[in-house]
């Protein structure tokens, strides 16, 4: 890892879930404390690298959908560590204006992003806890980018199964709704156990160690945090089902443990 980007506040030694991300994206911005997470979870899944790159072409695809909508606003809560594909570098190449701010707590992530983003007018790049909606949302870097008074997207992809039950899900979203002009857009993906629940119940106890759980949900509990959201078709699906790229389907769709799907006011 570059030490440029690497704050001195670091704890190297604990691993870091948007490290370990940006490890099963073959990024670089990760310790020796992340890749021996990852290649205990490459152990439980196999599959794990898949996993992320098809989460990560979920968040690509809704971003189109929502910006083609005429929607110039994006706020991605949890936004990890800057690879190819960004939010604004897709949402921009719809429309060139749109606005996006990226919000996340790990400190490595933030630095990599502020590095990459500086002198871009058109993002923002905010450290804090979506745990705290209420901050995120009072944020001078957030209110100073974004209109609240005209449709946005709340973007939680891969965030809310980092929130334990007792930490209130449902309520973190809600204070986003709370705040969403009509048309706006929400965007969720979460890992789910209907499909494999010993498998996901292992990836839970491997993240223990690290910075944020990793908590599975069923259908009906990730489709709740639609509340007040009219969901778009085809609904809340395993990922590689939501709006495929030329219409290719994947047979066992099951098998990427995620499930996302995209909301409308």
């Amino acid at each position: 890892m570059d030490s440029e980007w690497t704050p001195p506040e670091v704890d190297s030694q604990r691993p870091s879930v948007a490290r370990v991300y940006d490890f099963l994206l073959g990024g670089d911005h990760n310790f020796a404390s992340d890749r021996g997470l990852a290649t205990g979870l490459l152990r439980v899944e196999p599959q794990a690298r898949e996993l992320a790159q098809a989460n990560r072409a979920f968040l690509r695809r809704a971003v189109r959908v929502v910006a083609a909508s005429g929607v110039g606003q994006f706020v991605d809560i949890g936004s990890g560590i800057p690879t190819q594909g960004n939010v604004h570098e897709v949402a921009q190449e719809v429309d060139p204006d749109a606005r996006v701010v990226y919000v996340d707590n790990d400190d490595v992530a933030v630095a990599h992003s502020r590095a990459i983003l500086a002198g871009d007018d058109r993002t923002a790049v905010v450290q804090a806890d979506m745990r705290r909606p209420h901050e995120v949302l009072a944020d001078d870097a957030v209110t100073g980018l974004i209109d609240f008074s005209r449709p946005v997207a709340f973007l939680l992809v891969a965030a809310l199964h980092l929130v334990k039950p007792q930490e209130e899900p449902e309520s973190i979203v809600a204070a986003f709704r709370d705040v969403a002009a009509p048309g706006s857009h929400l965007v969720i993906s979460h890992m789910t156990h209907e499909a494999e629940p010993g498998k996901t119940a292992a990836i839970g106890k491997l993240y223990d160690r690290a910075t944020s759980p990793a908590v599975a949900r069923s259908h009906g509990e990730i489709l709740r945090f639609f509340d007040g959201w009219d969901v778009l078709d085809p609904g809340l699906v395993y990922v590689p089902r939501w709006r495929p790229d030329g219409g290719e389907v994947d047979d066992k769709p099951e098998r990427f443990l995620m499930l996302g799907g995209v909301g409308r006011r």
